[in-house]
């Protein structure tokens, strides 16, 4: 049996011509064409379902899913109250992005204007508001601020933010480091009472997380005697340039800046990375190997993931990712205004294309989950063959994207009791008391 239109097989036979004008050879002739539509139709049908599941959510499937993420402490609403997604998403009946960012500021302005007046009289429930505030905010612009008001949610979040941060103890330093006519904002946090210099980790972002999730995540890490820079990575946040395949060099002034602080041990610097911050974390590994004591990253891209089948097949209306990947995607690049575009940009970052899988790293933490369908599990295997160290792996089978496992494997669990651990060891971090 041969192969027919569009990869239908063939029903030709040599025994029978359709030129047969006999009672059988009608039969035959109309079996056939009976059942090459019968082929079609299904081929029509497993086509238009592929379809069906690479769709974005509906805005109603949008509003269901995040509730059920908010009581269920599910990326992207981890930390949020759930009464609070739900009163937005009540003010919410389009995917309009305006209307998206004004119903979570509405609700988080409530917070926010009550953590102003109660900031003297009520530090702690303040503080609790500014957090509440920040994250509804945050939410508002998510996953990329891609219209007037989402950028104000963005604003209106780094504001509650660094609200919050101004209750911290040690404080958070707003730090800008030039570059290249602009600059890069971090945020530095660096362990009380440290005696000497300390280790430090930049920890990057991934494409819809930003360095405040990161700033609140790491404050876990200061009790160890290490500090970090958060930052966002390229293209995304308030970061100076778009992604390119030579955008790691912002990572690298970033390296060179934290050097020239007396208070960093410029021989103990390491690189966390989650997500899109993990493919940059993987190349620093290699690309500045001399100066990294080591990186851990959470389901780091490495080679499939920028070829544009998995773009197609896997990216497109992906539901583990909540909703518009693929349009956040488009957004950290520059000039990319359809999925050929993307596509195109994406083929060049691949680390095989680029020359550098396979070169000496600094040492690695991997960590991914074999149910990712954002970041392909043979990327991390591929990633972990390579290379002229030994590498640390944790690798969920029954996670997702970072490794993540509702209820079982949760972002601060993981992060808290695979991450911090690794990175203290490596860096050989000795602790010191608050």
């Amino acid at each position: 049996m041969g192969e027919g239109w569009a990869g239908v097989p063939s029903l030709r036979t040599e025994e029978t011509s359709f030129d047969d004008q006999s009672p059988n050879g009608l039969l035959i002739m109309q079996n056939r064409y009976f059942a090459f539509a019968l082929l079609l139709i299904s081929a029509l049908v497993v086509s238009a379902a592929l379809a069906e599941e690479r769709a974005e959510r509906t805005i109603e499937e949008i509003k269901a899913e995040a509730i059920h993420r908010a009581e269920v402490g599910q990326y992207p609403l981890i930390g949020l109250d759930p009464g609070d997604v739900k009163e937005a998403c009540d003010h919410i009946h389009t995917k309009d992005k305006d209307e998206w960012a004004a119903a979570f500021m509405g609700v988080g302005d409530r917070y926010f204007n009550e953590a102003k007046l109660l900031e003297k009289s009520d530090p702690t429930k303040a503080n609790a508001d500014y957090i509440r505030a920040w994250r509804l905010y945050s939410f508002g612009r998510w996953p990329i601020p891609a219209s007037p008001g989402k950028q104000r949610a963005y604003a209106k979040a780094i504001e509650a933010f660094l609200a919050h941060a101004r209750f911290w103890d040690p404080p958070l330093e707003v730090v800008r480091i030039p570059f290249e006519g602009s600059e890069i904002v971090a945020y530095l946090r660096l362990p009380k009472n440290a005696k000497g210099p300390v280790p430090l980790v930049i920890a990057v972002n991934g494409l819809d997380s930003r360095k405040e999730d990161l700033s609140e995540s790491f404050a876990a890490i200061l009790p160890y005697g290490v500090g970090f820079l958060a930052v966002d990575g390229p293209g995304t946040g308030q970061a100076p340039i778009k992604v390119s395949e030579t955008a790691d060099r912002m990572l690298s002034r970033v390296i060179d800046y934290v050097q020239t602080r007396p208070e960093v041990d410029k021989n103990r610097i390491a690189v966390h990375g989650v997500s899109w911050g993990a493919y940059w974390a993987t190349k620093l590994a290699i690309v500045e190997r001399a100066r990294l004591k080591g990186a851990s990253a959470q389901s780091p891209p490495v080679d499939t993931f920028f070829q544009k089948d998995f773009l197609m097949n896997s990216l497109l209306g992906n539901r583990e990712y909540l909703f518009d990947q693929v349009p956040a995607l488009m957004n950290i690049f520059d000039g990319v205004k359809n999925l050929d575009d993307l596509a195109a940009s994406l083929a060049k970052m691949s680390l095989v294309k680029q020359g550098l899988l396979g070169k000496p790293t600094t040492p690695m933490l991997i960590l991914a989950g074999v149910l990712d369908t954002q970041v392909p599990i043979s990327d991390i295997y591929l990633l972990l063959s390579k290379g002229d160290v030994p590498k640390d792996a944790w690798i969920n089978p029954q996670g997702g994207h970072l490794g993540r496992q509702v209820k079982v494997w949760p972002d601060p669990l993981i992060f808290k009791q695979v991450i911090i651990p690794w990175l203290v060891r490596t860096l050989n971090a000795q602790g010191v008391q608050p």
